[in-house]
C-alpha cells in the first residue's frame, strides 16, 4: 500500500508539474482545450445552431453569452489523478492501457456535458452557474476519476496463488 501511495504521488507530482510548463501548456493543454471548445460547439449545433468556438471559449450568437474553459475546467486534472492511480496499482501493462483509454474516454466525455450544461446554465442564471462550476461539477469530475479507478479495479485480473497439496 505504502508503494502505491508513494508511486502515486510522485506521478501525479511528475504530471501536475508537466501540465504547469509554459511550453507544454502552449504545445497540449491549450489545443486540447480549444478542441474541447470546438466539440462542445459541435454537440450544441445538433440541436441549436446559434453557438461558435474560438479558441476556449465557446459563445452564443443569439446572446453573445460565453464561457472561456480555463485551466481546471478542461479535466486534465482529473485525468492526471487517474493516471496517477492506474500507474501506481500494481496489475499487467495491458489492463493499465485499457483502463487509461475508457477512463480518460469517460472523464471527457463527463467534462463535455460539463461544459455544455454550465454554457446553458450561464445563460440561464448566472449565480446556478458560479454554484455549479465552483461546486457541483469540480466535486462531479473528480468523482468520476474515482469511480472509473475503482471499476477498473475491480475488473483487473488477480494474481493466481499457487494452492498447497
Amino acid at each position: 500500500m505504502l508503494r502505491f501511495f508513494s508511486l502515486f504521488l510522485a506521478i501525479q507530482g511528475l504530471l501536475f508539474t508537466l501540465n504547469i510548463l509554459e511550453p507544454v501548456r502552449q504545445a497540449i493543454v491549450l489545443p486540447f482545450t480549444a478542441g474541447l471548445a470546438r466539440a462542445s460547439a459541435w454537440l450544441v449545433t445538433l440541436f441549436d445552431a446559434r453557438v461558435h468556438a474560438e479558441g476556449i471559449i465557446l459563445r452564443s450568437l443569439e446572446n453573445g453569452f460565453a464561457v472561456s474553459i480555463q485551466p481546471g475546467c478542461n479535466g486534465i486534472e482529473a485525468s492526471i489523478v487517474l493516471i496517477a492511480a492506474i500507474l501506481a496499482f500494481p496489475s499487467p501493462w495491458r489492463h493499465k492501457l485499457i483502463g487509461l483509454g475508457i477512463g480518460l474516454v469517460a472523464i471527457q466525455a463527463l467534462n463535455l456535458v460539463r461544459i455544455i450544461s454550465l454554457f446553458y446554465l450561464g445563460q440561464w442564471d448566472i449565480e446556478v452557474f458560479e454554484w455549479a462550476h465552483l461546486y457541483l461539477w469540480q466535486a462531479l469530475i473528480m468523482l468520476d476519476a474515482l469511480v472509473v479507478f475503482v471499476i477498473w479495479v475491480r475488473y483487473i485480473p488477480r494474481p493466481v496463488t499457487a494452492r498447497m497439496a
